[in-house]
């Protein structure tokens, strides 16, 4: 009798129509592409030259679809987690050889990110920017985008009252980091809601 690995959703299982990508970079197996990232970097609306910085990696599937549109243009993903920026970075190993991305393991303050620029800076389900008041942060990011750069903020939130709450908070958050934002929603194909802010140094 045949088992299916752990982990693996079997073709006939799989949502129809659901947008796969390749697994980690060289194997063959595909893996489903969660919406909210979908639709994270196509509000990203990224341009093939531009220096990203993705806050909160996770596994990376992010960072391929970022790549997948880049020419020139580079991304370095951070995470606090060993474990997720090792998937990362096997899922795009063929990327970090080509010299379009780089994982690295650590904070915004641990990073190692002095001196560099970024046109975008984007993250997806951190808490931290509306939880908080993010100073910090907020004040470390200024610091590293180039003139007339943007930071992008994206959440699915677990429901409307949750979502609504984000609405409300994060521009507050941003204003108070000395970012003016602009409010996008959207929707998953499950009726999911999503919440983003684009933001710009005031």
């Amino acid at each position: 009798m045949h088992r299916a690995r752990r982990g693996h959703v079997p073709g006939h299982l799989a949502r129809p129509g659901a947008p796969r990508e390749r697994g980690r970079e060289g194997e063959g197996e595909p893996t489903l592409i969660p919406e909210r990232l979908r639709w994270a970097v196509d509000r990203l609306a990224v341009a093939p030259g531009e220096r990203l910085l993705e806050i909160g990696c996770g596994p990376g599937v992010a960072v391929s679809l970022v790549c997948g549109r880049l020419s020139g243009g580079t991304i370095v993903a951070i995470d606090r987690s060993a474990t997720a920026t090792g998937l990362a970075a096997r899922r795009n190993a063929g990327h970090v050889a080509a010299g379009r991305a780089r994982i690295v393991t650590g904070t915004l303050r641990t990073a190692g990110l002095d001196g560099e620029s970024f046109d975008k800076v984007f993250a997806v389900n951190v808490n931290l920017f509306w939880t908080g008041p993010a100073a910090g942060e907020l004040a470390s990011i200024s610091g590293l985008l180039a003139p007339g750069g943007t930071l992008h903020l994206f959440y699915e939130p677990p429901g409307a009252e949750r979502a609504a709450e984000l609405a409300e908070r994060l521009p507050v958050v941003l204003a108070a980091g000395g970012f003016a934002a602009e409010l996008s929603t959207g929707v998953t194909s499950a009726g999911r809601a999503l919440v983003g802010v684009a933001s710009r140094r005031q």
